[in-house]
């Protein structure tokens, strides 16, 4: 399911990955324990078709990353470490609009929100503004927006 074959990424003079090799197979769960600077936060955007390796290939699902990004994108949910949220809209306006991202049919958006706010246990906050939310909410409505186009893969930063 995702495959890192020989990547490295460089920023600069900063080598952040070297020749990094993981295979992890449909269904398994992993986590990244290291030291701030040691790479996981990368490893996750180039899984996720947010960076580009400067070598190597990175693969989920048999598809290149760098090379077929828009179809890498509807396999995975990506929840990063900053979670950038709009504070100025309601959960559910903000659930609704990146339904409107992921291009999910406007039929679909009613019931897929009230599903992944079920599953998040955020139902009672739908119409609470994001700005007013406790931190462990706004990860909750990050982790939402993540699952809302029912990924194959999750990356939680």
């Amino acid at each position: 399911m995702i495959k890192l074959s020989g990547v490295s990424k460089i920023f600069g003079k900063v080598k952040a990955l070297d020749d990094v090799n993981i295979t992890i197979d449909n269904g398994d769960i992993y986590g990244f324990i290291g030291p701030n600077g040691a790479g996981k936060s990368t490893t996750l955007r180039l899984l996720a078709g947010l960076l580009a390796p400067t070598s190597g290939t990175v693969a989920i699902n048999g598809l290149d990353v760098t090379k077929e990004r828009r179809e890498v994108m509807k396999l995975v949910g990506y929840m990063p470490d900053v979670y950038g949220l709009y504070e100025d809209m309601t959960v559910l306006e903000y659930l609704r609009f990146y339904c409107k991202a992921n291009f999910i049919p406007k039929s679909k958006i009613r019931r897929i929100v009230d599903d992944v706010l079920e599953l998040t246990d955020l139902t009672v906050k739908r119409d609470s503004m994001i700005q007013g939310l406790s931190r462990g909410m706004r990860q909750r409505v990050c982790l939402s927006r993540a699952l809302l186009h029912d990924p194959k893969i999750l990356l939680l930063d």
